[in-house]
């Protein structure tokens, strides 16, 4: 066997860090990430006993008041373990069956990992710090969750079209956060979403409507026009409480 051959009958060595922009001209890499799960219930006429239960929870975590479900609520986790994270949903899901009008609708259920570009001047930032904050922030007491999936032909485009693409679509959302208006968490959820979504968004902000607008805006985007196979289910909520200190 000649050194060609043995090269390609050897598998390639494959690394699945997180990667940012370099520092100083080294490389940053981690391995640490975050998971964020939404959990979504109806027929909650007092929620005291799932306040009970996240207060008394290892998590940081977000309960929303449903705005399409007027009985209904959200209960966003974050975790770095999903381990942790399945033991705590559980907790939270026995102790919901304790109030008999309560519902889970497993159907609104969202999952997502942070994840890098490639692009970030502080990785830590990115993947742990600023999502944690967002959906913390008291200051942001409106969100909107969705997951989504892209259509096939766009994973079919040369890498540098693609950037050019995905470019159009985060300067209209940094324009949103320049201006106040909204941030976001981006997660990643390929074979984690039950329905095979690829996505979950969330945007949070200090008032719905521009949330709704950035939304709005993103639809004229090459991106959502051409490549975007589905959207949604949408999850919007007001924030109740907060569960963990604000980073």
């Amino acid at each position: 066997m000649n050194t060609e051959q043995k090269r390609l009958s050897r598998p390639e060595a494959i690394d699945i860090r997180e990667t940012g922009a370099p520092v100083n001209g080294e490389s940053q890499f981690s391995d640490l990430r975050l998971f964020f799960q939404l959990h979504v219930f109806e027929n909650c006429s007092d929620p005291k006993l799932i306040i009970e239960t996240l207060e008394k929870g290892r998590l940081n975590a977000v309960l929303y008041d449903d705005l399409n479900h007027l009985t209904g609520i959200g209960v966003l986790l974050v975790a770095e373990d999903p381990a942790v994270l399945i033991t705590e949903s559980r907790d939270l899901l026995l102790k919901t069956q304790e109030t008999p009008d309560l519902s889970y609708r497993p159907e609104m259920t969202m999952i997502g990992r942070t994840y890098s570009s490639g692009r970030e001047p502080n990785l830590e930032e990115w993947l742990i710090n600023k999502p944690r904050q967002n959906v913390l922030n008291p200051d942001f007491p409106w969100a909107i969750w969705y997951p989504l999936r892209r259509k096939s032909e766009f994973y079919r485009l040369e890498h540098r079209e693609r950037g050019r693409i995905l470019g159009e679509h985060a300067m209209l959302g940094r324009s949103y956060a320049a201006g106040g208006y909204a941030s976001d968490i981006r997660l990643a959820c390929f074979g984690l979403d039950t329905n095979d979504n690829e996505f979950v968004i969330g945007l949070v902000g200090p008032e719905l409507y521009p949330l709704s607008r950035l939304i709005q805006d993103m639809r004229q985007t090459e991106q959502t026009t051409k490549y975007i196979e589905s959207l949604g289910p949408f999850f919007v909520g007001k924030v109740r409480k907060q569960f963990g200190a604000h980073p």
